[in-house]
């Protein structure tokens, strides 16, 4: 147990040396992140490798785009059952693009395949800028859906507020 700790101690220092906060917008680049906009086309592999798309029973995708946030909710998501996103009619998304591919692959992807509950995957910056653009990229990004399409969205940042999202009826 010891030795697990340790190796996700250096997966988490790793990854914070790998990835840069001031990673600048993209410019031109229309928001996926809309109320109005349908998530229809997401798809998105998941930690292990398996495409997946927007369920049609989800109300809320859970974006996180930055360590702290992907931390914060991994960190609540263990310990729960692997079905507890899917119970909640949730979706969780993590975008790991700023990280370099070698971090990415060696230490990241191998880090989240340890996790029983489900992780899609924003894996290249060219997929993620649409979804990063013009979003508080320091928070975790509820969206809720309707059929897929995005109804509102709001930023949450604590455990509490994850909590009382995913749980809210």
């Amino acid at each position: 147990m010891k030795i697990k700790n340790i190796l996700l101690g250096l997966l988490v220092s790793l990854s914070i040396i790998g990835c840069s906060s001031d990673t600048k917008p993209e410019v031109n680049v229309e928001p996926a992140l809309v109320v109005g906009k349908s998530l229809s086309s997401l798809s998105l592999n998941d930690q292990f490798e398996k495409a997946n798309g927007i369920a049609d029973t989800t109300k809320k995708v859970i974006f996180v785009f930055s360590d702290d946030m992907g931390h914060l909710c991994n960190d609540y998501f263990v310990t729960k059952e692997a079905s507890y996103l899917s119970n909640n009619n949730t979706q969780f998304v993590a975008d790991i693009s700023a990280a370099p591919s070698l971090i990415r692959s060696m230490f990241i992807m191998p880090g989240l395949k340890d996790f029983k509950h489900p992780v899609l995957i924003l894996s290249e910056k060219e997929v993620s800028a649409p979804y990063r653009a013009k979003m508080n990229t320091e928070k975790a990004v509820v969206v809720y859906v309707s059929n897929k399409e995005i109804t509102s969205i709001k930023t949450i940042s604590t455990k509490e507020e994850l909590i009382s999202t995913i749980e809210a009826k």
